[in-house]
Parts: C-alpha cells; structure tokens; sequence
C-alpha cells in the first residue's frame, strides 16, 4: 500500500535501506513521523495527508528498519538497538532536512525510541519538538520501577502490579520462535479483525501484507533493548526539546501512572489526554493532526521555553489536558449558559462550534472564543427545533470541522403560566426547542460519536424544574423532566461505546431566559411586567452562569449522571428523594410574581 500523492525515496544507513515518503511542500517546516509495533510507516498515513493537506506542512514517514519496505539487518539479534535506531533517524533527518531541525512524532515503539533520539547529545539542535504517545522512554520506565521498588508503598505496588499486568505482552515476545510463528501464522491473519473488534479501528487498507514479517522482525525491538534498558536506566535522559504528552485514557498497554514523574525529564513538557484507546493514529487522525499541528506551529515561531509559553496561550486552565484541542458544540450558545459554556471550553483549548438561531450572537460567541483560547471557533445559525436543519448542521460539521468529541444540548426558552391557560400552541413550542432540540442533538451527534467507536460526551441541560414540581410550570418542568429521563436512558444505551451523558440540573441562575420567557394566559402587558420582575429575582440571587460552565466541564471529566449545581438544585433533588410529600406542598404555593 502506497501513501496518496506521496514521493518516495530511499535513505541507506549502515547497511539498511531505509523506505521514505514525503508529502507536502518541503519548504513548509518538517514532520516526521515515526511508527511503532508491528506497524509500518502506512499507519500513519491519514494523520500524514491531513497534516501535509490541511495543515500545508511538510511530512516524512518512514520504515523503520526489518519494517515494511524497509530491508532488515543481518542478523536480527543486535540489529534493533537504540543506537542503531537513532542512528536511522539522523539518516532520514539529515535527508529530509539539512539545514534546519525536524518536529518528531511517535506512537508505541516509534515513540519509544523517539525518546532515545531526544535525550542523546548527538541530536542536540536537530530536533525541533517531540509529540510523543502510547510509548515512554525506556531510561524513565527503569527509574519508575526502581522508585517504587526502592520505597514501596500500597500505592505504589499496586502501580507495578497494574502496569506488570498491561505488559503481558512484552513477556511473550521474549520467548525465542513463538513470536515469529504465531505470527506469521494464525495471528497475522487474524490481526486486523483483532484492530477492528477491540481496537474499534476502521476497515480499510490497513494494516498492509507486510504485517506478519514486520511484527516476526520487530520483536527484536523488545529483545535487544527492554531487559538491558530496565536493568540500567540512563541518568542523564533529559530532554532537549519541548515535548507534547498525548494519553490515551483507554490504553491496554500502558497506565497514564507511567508519567505521573515525566516533568521532572521533560522541562518544557505540555501534557493531552485522549478519551481513546492505543492506537490512536488510525482511530483519531483527526485530533492527533490537530494537536501536532498546534505544536509544530508554537515551536516554529519561538524556541525553546517560549515555545511552550506560545502554546499555552491557546490551552490553559484547569481543563487543558482534557479537553485542548477537541471539537465542542454548544447549542444555545449566544448567551447565558451556553455562552459561558462555550468560553469555558474555549479556556481550555477547545475548538468551538457555537449555534444559536441568533446568528450574530452566535459569530460573537465564536470570536470571543477565539480571543479567549480556542484554536478554531465558528458560528452556526440554526434553530435546534427544526429537524432538517439539525441534519444539515450534523453534516456540515461532521464535514468539515470533524466528529464532535463533546455535545452541549443547552438551547431552551421559558414558560410559565397554570396547565389550563398553556395553550396547545405554547406547548408544541416548548416540547419543540426543550425537548425535540435535545433529541435532534442526541440523534444525530450521539449516532456520529457511535459510529466513530472512540467515545465522546453528551451533556443536556436539564432543570432543577425536571424534579421540583410547580403549579406555575407544568410545561416547562414537563419539558426539563422529559430532559433528564431522555439523558438517563441514553447513559445506559451508549455507556458500552464509551459515551458518557450527563444531565445538568442548573436551578436559578442569572440569565436572560427570564427576559424572554413567555406567560401563558396573559396580556402582553402583564407578561412584560412579569418578565421583568423574574429577572429582577433572579439578578438579585445572582448566580452566575460561569459556575454552571464549570459544572459542565467538570462533569464530562468525571462522567457525572445527574448534576445539580446551586444549593437549592442541590437541596431539591435530596428532598425529591427523601422527602417528595415536601416538595408537592411547595409546589402548591403561589410564585412571587
């Protein structure tokens, strides 16, 4: 299999030829991008056209040595150290990109001895950045070992055993001929229906026919350099170059408590984490791209320390690692909640689609994300309520900006007024933007989320309403109850594919929905005066939107089922529990308007 448009040539080193392709404008700074076990260079190659195309930078793969179309050393014993390994990499360095250094990416063994090349003297000043995931350093692996097991503690063993336990495989490929015949017998052929079931990784042109000598010759990575390395770890592994953690927080292989020490190796060090599982290159291309690119970009424009000050410029706060650089879509969000939802997000780097029928309130709240942080922001104008148009929407976005990794169903207006004066009409209205406009999200994102098989979130803004019963608002709490049950089922349906929903339950918090919200069975006069004595209420509670933001984001990091936010959200749904026959007897009282 051949990469798309790519050109390629080959690079000989000490005896090895090398097989390397280049895509993009080779003036454009240089990637390259090195894979890992039992993989070729071809894993690699959606993340390459996106950055090559997209990103209009130059990118380099290559085949590691005994790998694709590579040739192999002889013998295999001794030919895949990390010297010799760093010495390939110059190789191709020094081919690609003579005059000026190179940003490095590496996944599993790729970046296993990418660390190697960005700890050793010899690569000083040829190195740009290093985007490193799924693969630690080997020298920093032995000084986590040798810590825990030099002062154990509960916690600590408990470590070594869960990592001891993920490494199952390392063991197995340290027996001698077993390797090399299950693979190049039943477990080659069977491998890619392996990627597909628990990998999630889509069908397609890979893995190539090369996997079953690939994976035979590639356990000679294991053999000549894990024993030695965790026996006697190098204490000078520091590296010399700024360096971008990405974790995927599903990995079967590797514990992200593996890098709980790496500041300490790694000073200009900006961590990620992905709701994903190990073989990232191939299930999320999307976001990896996006990520490097945003990397390669900071370091290019700046070196060394203020390389990484220009990266924390778009992500930061609290919420960064988690969310930097991932698409959030935020309905209802030119104002109130998911206004500030969206700034939080924006916050912590990620990129913004913002809807809203208000089409200028919603291209503000995407330049204001912008400003605020986030790499990319767009507006979208759309009434949630309308099916078509939230079909259309799904596959714009899908199309052009990417699967949506977390979905905020927030749009919602207001009613008030006794069950017998709401009219049919004001409830198809209500049901329509509070309940449909949360169905159309869920139905139509949710589905993208599933079909991608890498996870993602939903979070629908509910009521305290949903639980606390109102004679003055049965079609908005029956919209809002109808919220947090939807969100409910859906938890239970999408928890095996890794999707998380959350309900959020607000309470009163200042916002213009009182502004806005209508009153059934009155004049327009008196709902004006209404309206303004609601928002005069609830200005004077004063709860603002922010802390409900807060509430969201911190709920897609714990995958909260139901949040409440103020105290008296709180303090309802405890008494909804255990005490109901009091909330029934508030519920009869007349509201203060």
């Amino acid at each position: 299999m051949s990469l798309r448009g790519a050109r390629e040539r080959w690079v000989r080193t000490g005896g090895i030829e090398l097989c390397v392709a280049e895509l993009g404008d080779a003036s454009q700074p240089t990637v390259v991008l090195v894979h890992g076990y039992p993989d070729s260079k071809e894993v690699w190659s959606q993340v390459a056209e996106r950055l090559a195309d997209h990103y209009r930078l130059h990118v380099v793969l290559y085949d590691v040595r005994g790998h694709g179309r590579s040739t192999a050393p002889a013998p295999l014993r001794g030919g895949f150290t990390l010297e010799k390994l760093t010495d390939d990499f110059l190789a191709v360095a020094d081919a690609v990109s003579p005059d000026k250094p190179v940003h490095l990416v590496g996944h599993d063994w790729g970046s296993v001895q990418s660390w190697e090349f960005v700890t050793v003297k010899r690569t000083e000043g040829r190195i740009a950045s290093f985007t490193s995931m799924s693969g630690p350093s080997l020298d920093h692996f032995g000084h986590w070992i040798k810590k825990r097991m030099s002062r154990p503690t509960p916690r600590r063993i408990g470590q070594l055993l869960g990592q001891g336990a993920k490494s199952w495989y390392v063991y197995m490929l340290h027996t001698p001929v077993l390797p090399e015949l299950a693979w190049r017998g039943p477990l080659g052929r069977l491998w890619p229906k392996i990627l597909q079931r628990v990998e999630k990784v889509p069908r397609g042109d890979y893995p190539t026919p090369s996997l079953p000598q690939d994976a035979a010759h590639g356990a000679w990575l294991y053999r000549d350099n894990v024993r030695a390395r965790l026996r006697r770890p190098r204490s000078d592994a520091y590296a010399h170059t700024p360096v971008q953690l990405i974790t995927p927080t599903g990995d079967m292989f590797l514990s992200e408590r593996l890098y709980d020490e790496l500041g300490s190796w790694a000073t200009q060090l900006t961590r990620r984490s992905l709701p994903a599982k190990h073989w990232v290159p191939r299930t999320r291309p999307d976001q990896l791209s996006a990520w490097i690119s945003e990397f390669v970009t900071a370091n290019e424009s700046t070196a060394g320390v203020a390389g990484v000050a220009a990266l924390d410029t778009v992500a930061r706060g609290p919420y960064a690692e988690r969310f930097a650089g991932q698409l959030v879509l935020v309905t209802g969000a030119a104002s109130g909640i998911g206004r500030a939802t969206a700034f939080a997000f924006a916050e912590a780097g990620a990129r913004i689609v913002a809807v809203d029928r208000d089409a200028e309130g919603a291209a503000r709240t995407a330049e204001m994300s912008r400003l605020i942080g986030s790499p990319e922001a767009w507006g979208e104008t759309v009434d949630v309520s309308d099916e078509q148009a939230m079909e259309k929407l799904a596959e714009r976005v899908a199309t052009e900006y990417g699967v949506v990794d977390v979905l905020v169903n927030n749009a919602g207006i207001g009613l008030a007024g006794s069950f017998l004066q709401t009219s049919a009409e004001d409830w198809r209205k209500v049901l329509d933007v509070n309940l449909w406009g949360v169905i159309h999200g869920c139905r139509l994102f949710g589905r993208q989320m599933a079909e991608r098989g890498q996870g993602g979130h939903i979070v629908n803004t509910a009521s305290a309403a949903a639980y606390q019963p109102s004679k003055a608002l049965p079609a908005y709490s029956t919209s809002k109850a109808a919220v947090l049950m939807l969100s409910e089922c859906l938890r239970a349906e999408l928890a095996g594919q890794g999707i998380g929903v959350s309900a959020i339950c607000p309470g009163i918090v200042n916002t213009n929905i009182t502004s806005t919200a209508r009153f059934a069975g009155v004049d327009t006069a008196e709902e004006k005066r209404r309206q303004k004595k609601s928002a005069r209420l609830y200005g004077l509670r004063n709860y603002p939107p922010e802390k409900v933001a807060d509430a969201i984001l911190r709920a897609v990091v714990k995958n909260q089922a139901v949040v409440p936010v103020t105290p008296e959200a709180r303090g309802a749904l405890f008494i909804s529990r255990f005490a109901p026959r009091t909330l029934r007897a508030i519920a009869r009282l007349e509201p203060p308007l």
